[in-house]
């Protein structure tokens, strides 16, 4: 496999997830838990969220999972809460103009006609997510 580079895919956004999107059974899953959370709290560009899978690691006795941090850049983030982080890629983003990342990140994924298709498909060539999951 080679790098999203290699293959003419560019990053075109960075957005996070409250609790993680991608299911992996015995790490990040419907038996997971984390500290309290909230059904008004918001994500991204005002829309509402929904509580992804938790990790199996959180313990409410560990000052780790629970000792409050100053957050600087992010809003509305909670230590011990799970989240996961996608930075979608695209060969039909913007790539190396000042319009590379966009929100929401269909756009930045869809922003140059006639690279991507559904007839022949080839998104699984032209489309990629990196993810990293943070608890």
């Amino acid at each position: 496999t080679e790098p999203y580079w290699k293959e003419g895919l560019c990053p075109v956004n960075v957005h996070w997830h409250l609790g993680a999107e991608h299911l992996s059974v015995g790490e990040y899953d419907e038996d997971g838990k984390g500290p309290s959370y909230d059904v008004h709290r918001k994500m991204l560009a005002y829309a509402d969220t929904r509580q992804g899978f938790q990790c199996h690691h959180y313990d409410s006795s560990d000052a780790k999972f629970t000792t409050e941090y100053d957050w600087k850049h992010c809003v509305g983030m909670e230590v011990g809460q799970t989240y996961e982080v996608h930075w979608p890629h695209s060969a039909a983003g913007a790539c190396g103009t000042v319009d590379q990342y966009q929100t929401p990140f269909y756009d930045g994924v869809f922003c140059t006609p006639g690279v991507i298709s559904l007839s022949p498909l080839n998104t699984f060539k032209k489309i990629g997510v990196q993810s990293q999951v943070y608890t």
